[in-house]
């Protein structure tokens, strides 16, 4: 494995843990804090770079073009700027009403983040190494898994 893909592993990972952690306290604490517009902000400078290293080593390699990898990692990568930018402006402008809309965006967006991420890890991984059809399709229905839990959570809390 070499030193690029390491670090591309690794900062798509950062993205991972630094995006889940900021959007699940966003949602524990049930308010928009710095420190969660921070954990966004660090997630998607994560994501786009080990996204960068990942183009430059698909490009390097031949094997660059717009399959579904790079067209949903494309689309993950502006909806979290996207989301990024209305945190901030919800956080600096501290409205109660943006802020509500903005909680089931920012879960909304986590969710479909998690697709491409799965699909490169499921085509990546030499010990999984599925085709991107198969990846498709078990990225979608594990975040449709997750979906469903999370709507039960929030069914069941708002139901108490």
């Amino acid at each position: 494995m070499s030193f690029e893909l390491i670090a591309a592993s690794a900062a798509i990972t950062a993205a991972l843990v630094f995006y889940t952690v900021g959007v699940f306290s966003e949602r524990r604490d049930g308010s928009l804090k710095l420190s969660h517009v921070l954990l966004f902000w660090a997630g998607l400078v994560f994501d786009t770079t080990g996204t960068a290293i990942m183009t430059n080593i698909a490009q390097t390699s031949g094997a660059a073009g717009f399959g579904i990898h790079a067209v949903s990692g494309l689309l993950a990568i502006v909806l979290m700027l996207i989301h990024a930018v209305w945190a901030t402006a919800t956080y600096v402008r501290h409205n109660e009403r943006a802020e509500k809309t903005f909680h089931t965006f920012s879960t909304f967006v986590w969710l479909l983040w998690l697709v491409p991420y799965i699909i490169g890890m499921l085509v990546g991984i030499p010990a999984i190494h599925l085709q991107t059809v198969c990846a498709v399709g078990t990225s979608v229905l594990v975040v449709a898994a997750f979906a469903f839990v999370l709507l039960r959570r929030d069914v069941s809390r708002h139901a108490r």
